[in-house]
């Protein structure tokens, strides 16, 4: 065993993956072989996580059955629908919620459990993974309208996986435009190698848990404001920057200048600009060209060049993520939320692949406590 230690795992090679492969140097994602750019343009959220579990693009015969038949699970239990309200008549954080919901989702799932055999079943795990990702967004979206007073809106089954969850969030069929750039947002999203949250699923489905649990540990680490969370700090920090007046690029002097960190840039792979925040900027500057309020991109076009330029650190995709979803009306704090309902279709290809070859994960750490210490009894302490 090496002592070489690699604090956060980084540049540590654990696993080989047929899923996404990144160029931080050259700012390329891939997604099998497809570039990013290209499935933005052309694929359909559904079509990539086809892709993503069955290594293909779909037909147009395979891709109308697999959506149809995610689309009949939309709909969620009456039981898991009263917990939702609990949840959101606590007040609880949107991912703490999720994290409860997508756990609680086991119960309601008949090919659900712990049984070697059943855990490994890739088809099993094809039709779960199917019923979870229908079903998040019809959580999700229940979640936002009951905690605003608000009766919860039944999916349609007409309605392409984007559109459905803008109808449900809102009560209202969004025109094509809306839906398909919140569908490119989706599929920019649902991979990137083994990311925090990606890594926490595959760790757990090598001790031979069940999908739900490896995609409940992802939601939990996806929470977090080094991770899913991000996107959400970028739309507080754009509101900062709006209250106080001030050109965003003397905003952002001040802040670095106080020791804070500016919210979107660095990334742990990329060295160049993020290939998504590319395609979600442009996305964002046409909403905000037909919307006519042009300031949350002004302001963020500000903030990337300085920091490009006295900075040399380039925006990631949470950076230009947040002013997309601010201008479609989506509240900030459910931003991460929608993390995990594109994302988990990663989530539950990349355990897919650990099922089917599968080695308990179980890293060292280097111990650096004390050693021969004197055992002294309780009564003489």
């Amino acid at each position: 065993m090496s002592d070489d230690l690699k604090r956060g795992l980084e540049g540590v090679l654990v696993a080989e993956s047929e899923l996404s492969f990144i160029d931080g140097d050259e700012g390329q994602l891939i997604y099998r072989g497809y570039d990013i750019e290209d499935l933005a343009e052309g694929a359909s959220y559904e079509e990539v996580v086809y892709l993503l579990w069955h290594g293909a693009l779909p037909t147009e015969s395979e891709l109308a059955e697999f959506s149809a038949s995610m689309a009949t699970e939309r709909a969620i239990d009456p039981a898991l629908l009263r917990t939702i309200e609990s949840l959101a008549d606590a007040d609880e954080e949107p991912m703490a919620a999720l994290r409860t919901v997508v756990s609680q989702l086991s119960a309601y799932d008949d090919e659900s459990g712990f049984a070697a055999d059943a855990v490994t079943d890739r088809e099993a795990n094809i039709r779960k993974g199917r019923r979870i990702t229908a079903k998040i967004p019809t959580a999700l979206a229940a979640f936002k309208r009951l905690r605003n007073g608000n009766d919860p809106v039944d999916p349609r089954e007409d309605l392409g996986h984007a559109a459905n969850f803008l109808y449900m969030l809102n009560d209202e069929e969004p025109d094509d435009v809306l839906a398909d750039v919140f569908d490119q947002a989706l599929v920019l999203h649902a991979d990137h190698g083994l990311n925090a949250s990606t890594f926490s699923a595959t760790v757990t489905a090598s001790t031979l848990s069940d999908l739900h649990s490896a995609v409940t540990s992802a939601v939990g680490t996806l929470a977090g404001s080094l991770h899913g969370g991000a996107n959400q700090n970028v739309m507080r920090m754009l509101h900062e920057v709006d209250e106080s007046g001030m050109d965003p690029t003397d905003w952002v002097k001040h802040a670095l200048d106080e020791g804070k960190r500016v919210a979107g840039f660095g990334h742990r792979v990329y060295n160049v600009k993020d290939p998504r925040a590319k395609i979600l900027g442009e996305q964002s500057e046409a909403l905000a060209e037909a919307a006519g309020e042009m300031k949350w991109y002004d302001y963020s076009v500000a903030i990337e060049e300085y920091m490009m330029q006295e900075k040399g650190l380039a925006p990631n995709v949470d950076f230009y993520s947040a002013s997309t979803y601010y201008q479609m009306g989506i509240p900030i704090d459910i931003y991460t939320p929608i993390f995990a309902l594109s994302r988990v279709g990663g989530w539950i290809a990349h355990v897919l692949e650990q099922y089917d070859d599968n080695r308990l994960i179980r890293p060292r750490a280097r111990y650096v406590g004390p050693r021969d210490l004197e055992f002294v009894p309780l009564d003489e302490r």
